[in-house]
């Protein structure tokens, strides 16, 4: 996924109302940029970092800015959550997901389960059956090489876990795709700590036949793209 545009950098004032961030570009203007990450941000919204945004001409937009990228500890890292979709999206599409491969069409944003819209379905090609593939943006790490997911209480990511497993149950595929959008990390589990419930959903849901991947991403200031799998530990010590 490359970046419309050339970003800008700067450094980050404070992030506060979840989409909002005041930031200072190296030009020293001063702007308020819309954070699309309705998470914590735990440990990549530290006042000081340095960032990168786009900048938008849209007139439907209320503000004109996104923040897009933090540095933290010499590691880029991407915090926009609406990119995972298209960074899937493209991987899969370019065949580069391999237990993904196969299907002959990809749609974006089904409506299933209960008022709910699935990311990915793939459909036709080789495959028997539908495979329905929701994703996760992932930026979270405490923990040296460790990819975690949620940052925070997620009764909407458990939700769609639930339908996700309702799915398999009926014999469809059903895929959970974690997106990591940063390059530093070996492996990933579910932050219990943070969010019990969702580990346990995810521990149930694989039960039911839900399949797990995550894999992370090579991270620059012109674009974000899937590089390799990462291993999962489900139930980490």
């Amino acid at each position: 996924m490359r970046f419309a545009s050339p970003l800008l950098r700067g450094k980050l004032i404070k992030r506060y109302k979840r989409f909002l961030a005041d930031i200072v570009l190296d030009d020293g203007r001063e702007i308020t940029a819309h954070c699309a990450n309705p998470g914590s941000m735990l440990g990549v919204a530290e006042e000081g970092a340095r960032v990168w945004v786009s900048e938008h001409d849209s007139k439907k937009r209320k503000l004109p800015f996104s923040w897009e990228l933090v540095e933290i500890d010499k590691t880029l890292i991407a915090v926009n959550t609406s990119n995972p979709n298209k960074i899937a999206f493209e991987a899969i599409d370019r065949g580069a997901i391999p237990e993904l491969s196969g299907y002959a069409s990809i749609r974006r944003e089904v409506k299933y389960g209960e008022k709910s819209r699935i990311d990915l379905l793939l459909e036709g090609g080789r495959r028997a059956s539908p495979c329905f593939v929701e994703i996760k943006n992932v930026h979270l790490s405490r923990r040296k090489g460790l990819a975690e997911f949620p940052d925070s209480v997620t009764a909407r990511g458990a939700k769609h876990l639930m339908e996700l497993e309702a799915k398999a149950r009926q014999g469809d595929r059903a895929v959970m795709l974690f997106i990591v959008q940063r390059g530093d990390c070996q492996s990933f589990s579910p932050a219990a700590d943070l969010d019990p419930a969702y580990a346990e959903a995810l521990q149930t849901a694989v039960a039911a036949g839900v399949e797990t991947m995550c894999y992370d991403c090579d991270i620059t200031t012109e674009e974000v793209v899937l590089r390799k799998p990462l291993a999962i530990e489900l139930d980490p010590k």
